[in-house]
């Protein structure tokens, strides 16, 4: 069986790069590596319900790529099942590239990285732009998140990956810094208390 995401990935002019630069034979282990990660599994389901932005890239049918920024409430992209994933459309910049582009080519990335745990997760699918479907509405909105929603975008999952965590620099939300620092205060009373400990061991022996 063939991992998913290398059947999108990997195209010839990709295969001819790694043997050039004497990666192919590392590349074609990742190939043949086990399940293939086209349908969401619970760890992805967790690491999606945890994050409050991603990264969304698209190309016009020229081929020329546009990313943009999506940010919302934790869990904003919502999962409707092991295969569809859907997050609201809320009223931006009004370029509208991403729903120009989704209209001609629905080829759709996701690029989700967490900066705490210095991780990222990278979705490949087929992406379209829904209007008027009040159900698909009911299950993406956040009435605590006052932002306009336009539309909805449903992604049809057919590849996802966890790659390395090589040059990503940790960084903390605002609204994450105190559960941060009580951690780092837990890890400084165990740290002190086994000094404390080790003291005593030390001089119960004179």
């Amino acid at each position: 069986m063939t991992r998913a995401f290398t059947a999108l990935a990997f195209s010839q002019a990709v295969k001819d790069a790694q043997l050039r630069y004497g990666t192919r034979e590392f590349c074609t282990a990742v190939e043949a590596k086990d399940p293939p990660n086209d349908v969401l599994t619970e760890l992805t389901a967790d690491y999606i319900r945890g994050c409050d932005s991603f990264v969304i890239g698209t190309s016009s049918r020229e081929g020329w790529p546009h990313v943009q920024h999506r940010g919302g409430p934790k869990g904003f992209l919502r999962i409707l099942d092991p295969r569809t994933l859907a997050f609201a459309d809320y009223a931006g910049n009004k370029q509208y590239i991403t729903i120009g582009n989704l209209a001609e080519n629905d080829r759709v990335f996701l690029f989700l990285l967490d900066y705490r745990q210095r991780r990222r997760l990278k979705i490949w699918g087929r992406g379209e732009a829904v209007e008027g479907d009040h159900e698909l509405l009911a299950r993406v909105e956040d009435p605590r998140y006052r932002a306009r929603i336009e539309r909805v975008i449903r992604v049809r999952v057919e590849a996802w990956d966890f790659n390395c965590r090589q040059h990503i620099p940790r960084r903390y939300a605002d609204g994450e810094l105190p559960e941060v620092a009580a951690e780092y205060e837990r890890r400084l009373v165990a740290l002190q208390d086994r000094y404390d400990a080790t003291l005593d061991l030390l001089f119960s022996h004179e």
